[in-house]
């Protein structure tokens, strides 16, 4: 037939039975003699059919082995995934959902030259498990991909921006996080939530002593030293339910102390176990919590290419809304992470309130700015140094290095 196939007639009975057979490119099929149940004939046959369907399977593995893509996106799911492939000129030639195991075996099997997805929940883990494979795999916030979506909303439509975004030289990446720094991330996941629930049962203590009459000032030190008291005090005239309700707030900030305590001698095994959290924790300002979660975040901070790239990724440089020619700084951004930039900024204030301790450069920097500008502002623009210094601990592999005083004009 014109088409490559043969039906199975009459003329090639002894063959098989009755279906339609895709010749391999290059082979020509011999003409039974004999039938195929014996005889020399019958051999011969059989022969046939071996290499019939060597040569059939060693084009199908050459076809395998030749697929290649220029760039796959990965729209992420919890069980199922979306996977684009593009070609060189930018048109879509593979479109597949799949499983996780799916995924993994389909991509062990094809070349790509750039493999993208955006940066979220099993991102890294599937970033570490690609990367095992050969591939190049990059991470990509999922703001950034955004304007690149054509049309409506879809798996699919997502998994093809994603796979434009990656091949854009402009594109800003995640680094893909090991686990040892997952792990370490968690951990001060957990103890910032067990922290902001202790200071939620505080002020709920607080609240309902208020409706009592008892007033308590701010602060967790106040609630610990009264609460005993307050529970065992018969003047009062509390009722016994409320009483049992406070002995019960009472030992849920035992728990929770206990928990946090926990965590911070976790967080203070790791930093005098890790070399680069001892070199952090020498400047002014930055301690073990500080060290870790920087650490955590950033690993050694070759992602930014200098420490004001890392101040902007933290939200401590000024929002700029400029046209016409003419500049206009706001506040700052308060952009990307909100847990380092709080760090940073209760770091840089204890750091002002001492900071006649502190060294003479320092010092001297920190005065004249006083001088100029408000308390809170002074506060930002430390942390901001103090993020810079960090950068260049991190990423250029030194120790921390005293500001020298500026001499006199």
């Amino acid at each position: 037939m014109a088409n490559g196939m043969v039906r199975r007639g009459s003329g090639a009975r002894g063959l098989t039975t009755g279906k339609r057979v895709r010749l391999v490119p290059g082979y020509t099929a011999r003409r039974p003699v004999g039938r195929a149940t014996g005889g020399s004939a019958g051999n011969e046959t059989q022969r046939d059919f071996c290499l019939f369907d060597e040569a059939k399977q060693e084009v199908i593995g050459e076809r395998r082995s030749l697929m290649e893509l220029h760039a796959i996106g990965i729209d992420l799911g919890k069980t199922v995934f979306h996977l684009v492939g593009l070609d060189s000129s930018g048109a879509v030639v593979v479109r597949k959902r799949c499983s996780r195991t799916q995924l993994l075996a389909y991509t062990a099997n094809t070349r790509v030259r750039l493999i993208g997805m955006e940066a979220c929940s099993g991102s890294h883990f599937l970033g570490r498990a690609l990367r095992a494979q050969g591939h190049d795999v990059r991470l990509m916030p999922a703001q950034y991909v955004k304007p690149y979506i054509k049309t409506n909303k879809s798996d699919y439509i997502d998994a093809e921006a994603i796979a434009e975004a990656v091949q854009r030289p402009t594109m800003r990446f995640v680094p893909i996080k090991t686990e040892e720094h997952l792990d370490l991330q968690a951990v001060h996941r957990v103890r910032e939530r067990w922290v902001m629930r202790r200071t939620a049962v505080v002020n709920q203590i607080r609240g309902l002593l208020l409706e009592r009459g008892l007033t308590l000032p701010k602060g967790r030190s106040h609630v610990d030293h009264a609460l005993p008291e307050i529970l065992t005090d018969p003047a009062l005239r509390l009722s016994g339910s409320f009483r049992v309700l406070l002995g019960q707030l009472q030992m849920e900030l035992e728990q929770l102390k206990a928990r946090i305590d926990q965590m911070d001698a976790v967080i203070q095994q790791t930093a005098r176990e890790n070399e680069a959290c001892q070199r952090l924790t020498a400047i002014p300002g930055v301690g073990p919590v500080t060290a870790t979660a920087l650490v955590a975040a950033i690993g050694n901070g070759a992602g930014f290419r200098r420490g004001k790239d890392l101040a902007a990724w933290v939200g401590m440089v000024p929002r700029e809304y400029s046209t016409g020619g003419k500049q206009k700084l706001l506040g700052i951004s308060k952009r990307g992470n909100a847990y380092l930039r709080r760090l940073f900024v209760q770091g840089a204030r204890v750091v002002l309130q001492y900071r006649t301790k502190q060294t003479p450069g320092l010092s001297v920097w920190l005065s004249q700015l006083l001088a100029r500008a408000h308390q809170n502002v002074v506060v930002v623009a430390l942390a901001n140094k103090l993020l810079r210094m960090a950068w260049a601990v991190l990423c250029k592999n030194e120790t921390y290095r005293i500001p020298a005083l500026a001499s006199a004009p």
